[in-house]
């Protein structure tokens, strides 16, 4: 499943009051980093995570990192924040079509 256009527009407005949920500190990308990401995917279904990599590349190496690991949708990247989105075995956020 890929989402359309008209569905990251509206996940982008839900997601423009969220704080990120997770931060990536002095360590990078662990497993313990992934396994939280994942739990918030699993309670909130949109979540923002801040990456604070100055490089550029390394920090679009570590998204796509974090949303296959996690088997999630990068609905969105803002500088360093990231905006990720997978649907809960009971979604509460319906997506338009």
């Amino acid at each position: 499943m890929n989402l359309s256009n008209k569905q990251k527009q509206y996940l982008k407005g839900l997601a423009h009051p969220l704080k990120p949920v997770v931060m990536l500190g002095n360590n990078g990308l662990t497993e313990g980093v992934v396994a939280e990401i994942d739990s918030a995917l699993e309670h909130h279904e949109l979540i923002k995570v801040k990456v604070p990599e100055e490089d550029k590349e390394l920090r679009n190496a570590v998204h796509q990192t974090i949303a296959s690991e996690t088997g999630s949708f990068i609905v969105q990247t803002i500088g360093k924040t990231l905006i990720l989105y997978r649907p809960a075995q009971e979604p509460d956020i319906k997506l338009p079509r």
